[in-house]
């Protein structure tokens, strides 16, 4: 990927305790190789710890927290999966009028695993072609995505994804979306 191709591109990482490690800092260093800063929000201030499957990994430190970030500081969104961490998200008001306002300004989504709860809750999935982990398909044909069992979908502004498995072609397709 050249250097610079996402020059000048903010994007928002949403994050909380439990998130699936790799899909947040595989799809974080893609964009960052490509030339984006990035910053992690957060339901609270401080740290965010990692899981790798079933066990904890590595702390991160939180840049912002949903409510205080402005979705116009931003120029992608990327949403790393994980079940508590994904659980967690979408109850927060403030993550939801986040995403909310980011699909309203047309922005691009990067969304993998158990990401798309967060979508769900939004009330931003219906009409939209969607992949995610498996076990995600009922909630989201549910609340009216059309889903698919694939490696990568794109549907507009989202990319969509569903396991760690699929992480170098869905970082490949994220940093192509994230291009302005």
């Amino acid at each position: 990927m050249p250097q610079n191709t996402l020059s000048g591109c903010r994007v928002a990482i949403l994050a909380d305790d439990g998130f699936e490690q790799v899909e947040m800092t595989e799809p974080r260093k893609a964009v960052q190789d490509a030339g984006a800063t990035t910053k992690l929000l957060s339901i609270h201030k401080g740290q965010v710890q990692g899981w790798n499957h079933d066990k904890p990994a590595d702390k991160f430190d939180v840049d912002l927290t949903f409510e205080e970030a402005k979705p116009e500081d931003f120029d992608a969104v990327l949403l790393p999966g994980g079940v508590q961490n994904a659980d967690k998200i979408r109850m927060s008001m403030h993550a939801q009028q986040f995403v909310q306002a980011m699909q309203k300004a047309g922005k691009p989504f990067g969304v993998i695993c158990h990401a798309p709860w967060l979508l769900v809750s939004a009330g931003l999935v219906k009409g939209r072609k969607v992949t995610s982990w498996p076990s995600l398909q009922d909630d989201l044909r549910n609340a009216g995505a059309e889903w698919v069992d694939e490696e990568v979908v794109r549907d507009g502004n989202w990319v969509t994804s569903r396991k760690p498995g699929d992480l170098p072609a869905f970082n490949k397709a994220v940093v192509e979306a994230f291009k302005k």
